[in-house]
């Protein structure tokens, strides 16, 4: 029955009770539920991870419907690795379960942009010079040059081709080369966790040219500098399952629920084992709520800190007195990172 039909006869729809009452059988068209239904429809469903800035590198369902993804759900085949460790499932995080929504963003940057002055200039010099002669003009040119610089911040980027921009680019990199050496070229790779090929694509052409390879914690600005300066090794630890075995957690530098959500659950489940935890962070956030101990120093404070933590350690096990378990389990200790 049609919907304008289902108006009219309303007030005289046939109604079958049942269940003494407390339910009613109508008649009525039901056609409106088949949007709910196709919105959670898919053609197929394939599994795939979110490895962009994350090295979390969860599994997951994506629900593909006509080319597009239209919803996540969490993969749960995770195998068991010791039976007495969690299962390391679930593992993701909201941030990877709207990532759908950010795969069509109207803010994400699919294609080269470039400061429109910038490029004003670059296409004016390119008429009549070399790409390397055309961006030398540009960048010794004091007032062309302050007329985009001046301009950073305020937006203004405009849309162009790729063989233009990588043009661009090169001739920049080949002028700095020529004017002040390789070594004055910078830059970054994506994590190798994202994708090897895309690393070492990047970090292959600065080495060919001779230029400075930044590490990738520098543009996330999120490496915990103890753990290189302490043991040589970058962030080479076990992973955060081996936080099950522990029986005192020092969190330091990172709010292990709101930033390593997938394996968060080791930090909480080990408490029930009687594992101790104190938290240092100048705010009460995520983690502080599962510490038996929180310490907030003042922001920018934590050097200090931590120099008199080590001063303390130093001086009563070490300088003042040998203590045997501190001699033996020194080169032992272990530390954790979560980015």
């Amino acid at each position: 029955m049609s919907h304008f039909l289902d108006r009219l006869t309303y007030f005289r729809r046939t109604q079958e009770k049942f269940s003494d009452g407390h339910g009613i059988t109508t008649d009525e068209a039901r056609d409106w539920e088949d949007a709910y239904r196709k919105r959670w429809a898919a053609d197929k469903i394939v599994r795939s991870t979110h490895g962009v800035n994350c090295t979390g590198s969860c599994s997951w369902k994506i629900y593909v419907k006509g080319g597009i993804v239209t919803w996540e759900t969490q993969q749960t085949d995770y195998p068991r690795t010791r039976p007495d460790l969690p299962n390391h499932e679930p593992r993701g995080c909201p941030r990877g379960a709207s990532y759908s929504w950010y795969l069509y963003s109207g803010t994400r940057i699919k294609y080269p942009l470039v400061r429109a002055r910038l490029v004003r200039h670059w296409r004016e010099a390119r008429k009549t010079m070399t790409p390397v002669a055309a961006w030398k003009s540009i960048v010794q040119d004091t007032e062309k040059r302050r007329d985009w610089v001046s301009k950073r911040g305020r937006g203004g980027f405009v849309r162009v081709g790729w063989d233009e921009v990588t043009e661009l680019i090169a001739a920049a990199n080949a002028y700095t080369i020529k004017e002040y050496g390789p070594d004055r070229v910078a830059g970054f790779s994506p994590i190798p966790a994202m994708s090897m090929i895309s690393y070492a694509a990047g970090s292959r052409y600065l080495s060919l040219i001779g230029g400075n390879l930044l590490s990738f914690y520098d543009w996330y600005c999120d490496l915990p500098p103890s753990s290189p300066q302490t043991w040589g090794e970058q962030t080479d630890v076990p992973e955060s399952a081996d936080w099950y075995n522990a029986g005192f957690l020092l969190v330091w530098g990172s709010n292990i629920p709101m930033t390593r959500a997938p394996d968060a659950h080791f930090y909480s489940e080990v408490r029930y084992r009687g594992a101790k935890s104190v938290v240092i962070a100048p705010d009460y956030n995520e983690a502080a709520k599962f510490s038996d101990m929180w310490l907030h120093p003042k922001q920018g404070t934590d050097a200090a800190l931590a120099l008199a933590l080590g001063h303390v350690v130093l001086r009563e096990f070490h300088i003042d007195r040998q203590v045997e378990y501190f001699e033996g389990t020194l080169g032992n200790t272990q530390t954790f990172r979560c980015s």
